[in-house]
């Protein structure tokens, strides 16, 4: 059996946003306040994590900084820009691109009761009772209007990719929660009637 990762990815760097230096990042964490209070981080090839399981950082990965962060609006809802220190310019940004946003499995941050993480959501198969809708692909935060404040009242969305290629947007809430079985990648729910169709949105297709 492989030895299990001591890395916990945060985020998947995207491309620059800004013209100051800042990054686009994919976010695969349920905490991304967890910048202001821990901003020391490691950027790292893809795969990275996993590739050294059980091994210390290496000479491809390096130490950063998180100096700010926000969480966008509109279409890149559900994602989150980074600065790092240093980074002041787009040109350097761009050799950010395609790197992962890493801290050791020790830094993972402790959650509540019933919480799970977004790594152990994605790639898991969401039962509606005991219809299959699909497999999670991303999790995404609704956010205040001008996007710099999450809001916590609000139950984190599963954006779930269907066997027909739609994608179905499941809010993650205990009301709903049947079973959380995270070994098995699976997440079985009690969802209201006509939720999946009103929250479906069918792929774009040439006429």
């Amino acid at each position: 059996m492989a030895p299990a990762s001591q890395w916990i990815v945060l985020a998947h760097i995207l491309r620059p946003q800004g013209r100051k230096g800042e990054v686009l990042a994919d976010l695969f964490t349920d905490f991304p306040e967890r910048f202001d209070q821990h901003p020391h981080v490691w950027l790292a090839p893809p795969g990275y994590a996993d590739q050294h399981a059980g091994d210390a950082a290496s000479a491809s990965a390096q130490q950063a900084e998180v100096a700010a962060h926000w969480l966008p609006v509109g279409k890149n809802a559900g994602r989150i820009v980074l600065h790092f220190a240093g980074i002041d310019s787009i040109e350097k940004a761009e050799r950010l691109a395609g790197k992962e946003v890493i801290v050791p499995l020790t830094e993972r941050l402790p959650l509540e009761t019933g919480a799970a993480y977004i790594s152990d959501l994605v790639g898991s198969t969401v039962y509606d009772r005991d219809v299959a809708l699909g497999v999670v692909e991303s999790v995404q935060f609704p956010t205040s209007s001008d996007g710099t404040r999450r809001l916590e009242e609000a139950a984190p969305l599963l954006a779930i990719r269907s066997p027909e290629g739609d994608e179905i947007l499941i809010p993650f809430a205990s009301a709903f929660l049947l079973e959380l079985d995270l070994a098995a990648k699976s997440i079985r729910m009690a969802l209201p009637e006509g939720l999946t169709e009103i929250n479906r949105t069918h792929p774009a297709t040439d006429d």
